[in-house]
């Protein structure tokens, strides 16, 4: 069972048309809807579960600049300078505080990679620094571990995921959106070469322009209009905890234990060293694009094959209009957490910080973050299909970015002036022979 979020309710009346439609209610797709609608823009956004069910909820709720690919970093820097106001322009409580983000360093290659991202990320006005050891233990007093020292951006923060998109759809509604949710979109329509309707379970609704926004379904919506984007699914496994008093501000990284402090005086606990990659059928359909991030990322990556291949493989397939789709099916992707992970982070928390020992386990999810060979976003039109927009594939880095994202979204829709140069997150890259790369992960 995924974490609790804060209730949104839908809106009262179904639309029968709109000039967008935004398909998907995690905070990217909720952020593009904002976005559209603070500029006067008719929109609809149809979420087949609820609002931040999925991976916008069960992230580890870091906003950083720390260690981004620095095709991201314009937009990130974008981002929380709208962080930054979240609270006051959205009139409720995102959690957003600004306490820096660590990352800890073992090894002499990592300190050097830190170094070289530093260097590569002054640019763009990021002040980071690397922390020796004697200044990470006064950051973290009680750490029981050899560190080399650290990477740290004092200006990063953190929100809480189960209240930040729920927030702005609030906000996105006061300002004229129509939410809809338990609303599944079985097709996207065409008319002489561009969109014309969306087909849900309740009905078609007419529209100029529909933006995917669907996280891990958004392959599978894009098959649907004969669009391949090549997209994967990673496992990501969190805990919280109860109230527990520790002397540790910033949210940090020691490898095999990663950890956000709480609003409800508990932490947030996952892993920088591992997650499970489930086999699927479109692990072997896109495992050359993949290869280079495997390369990169290996070590970190537990492979499984199980059950979700045969279910991918039997039951996965773009919706019909006239029928009951995968999505009505599977109202939210709620897979069971890696318990031998679980077991591991706690044995590590304990180990490095003392203060810990008495921690209490409250709750524990996993996600399925929707991923990208490059882990870099697609947001962008689809030049073959007029009115088409793609926001999806974020990698584990979309809670953070998704305010300016969804702006940049917006203003594509729009065809106003975009917010940061678009062209590093166009879908076109994946055929317009551009190589593909993946940064190494801090």
């Amino acid at each position: 069972m995924g974490p609790s979020v804060d209730l949104v309710p839908s809106s009262e009346h179904f639309p029968v048309e709109a000039e967008v439609v935004v398909i998907g209610g995690g905070i990217v797709g909720i952020a593009t809807a904002l976005a559209l609608v603070k500029q006067g823009v008719k929109t609809v956004l149809l979420e087949k579960g609820t609002v931040a069910a999925e991976q916008s909820s069960r992230n580890w709720g870091w906003c950083r600049r720390t260690g981004r690919d620095i095709r991201e970093l314009p937009l990130i820097n974008a981002s929380m300078r709208l962080w930054e106001t979240l609270n006051e322009t959205t009139g409720r409580e995102t959690g957003f505080r600004r306490h820096g983000i660590i990352y800890a360093t073992r090894t002499e290659a990592q300190r050097e990679r830190h170094l070289r991202w530093i260097a590569q990320a002054k640019q763009y006005d990021i002040a980071s620094r690397i922390l020796s050891p004697s200044q990470l233990a006064e950051r973290i007093p009680g750490l029981k571990a050899n560190f080399a020292g650290a990477l740290f951006t004092e200006a990063d923060g953190r929100a809480e995921p189960q209240k930040a998109a729920p927030a702005m759809a609030m906000a996105a509604m006061e300002a004229g959106l129509n939410l809809q949710q338990h609303c599944a979109v079985r097709s996207i329509e065409r008319s002489s070469g561009r969109v014309s309707h969306v087909v849900t379970e309740h009905g078609e609704i007419k529209c100029q322009s529909v933006v995917v926004a669907g996280g891990a379904w958004s392959r599978l919506l894009l098959q649907g209009c004969g669009v391949e984007i090549p997209q994967l699914k990673v496992l990501s496994t969190v805990l919280r905890t109860r109230p527990l008093e520790a002397d540790v501000s910033s949210c940090v990284s020691l490898g095999s234990v990663a950890l956000r402090k709480r609003l409800d005086g508990g932490w947030t606990v996952a892993s920088s060293a591992s997650s499970v990659v489930d086999i699927t059928p479109d692990s072997l359909r896109f495992m050359r694009p993949f290869m280079p991030a495997f390369k990169v990322e290996r070590a970190s990556l537990k492979l499984r094959f199980g059950p979700r291949f045969i279910e991918e493989a039997l039951y996965w397939r773009p919706g019909q209009a006239d029928k009951l789709s995968i999505y009505e099916c599977i109202r939210v992707l709620d897979p069971a957490p890696d318990r031998a992970l679980l077991r591991q982070m706690i044995v590590d928390l304990k180990q490095v910080l003392p203060a810990f020992s008495g921690v209490q386990v409250a709750q524990s999810w996993a996600g399925l973050i929707d991923t990208l060979p490059d882990a870099i976003p697609v947001i962008s039109g689809i030049d073959k299909i007029a009115g088409l927009f793609v926001a999806t594939g974020f990698s584990g880095h979309g809670f953070g970015i998704a305010p300016a994202a969804g702006q940049l979204m917006a203003d594509l829709v729009q065809g106003s002036t975009p917010i940061v140069d678009p062209a590093p997150f166009r879908f076109s890259r994946f055929t317009d022979g551009e190589r593909v790369h993946a940064q190494h992960w801090l």
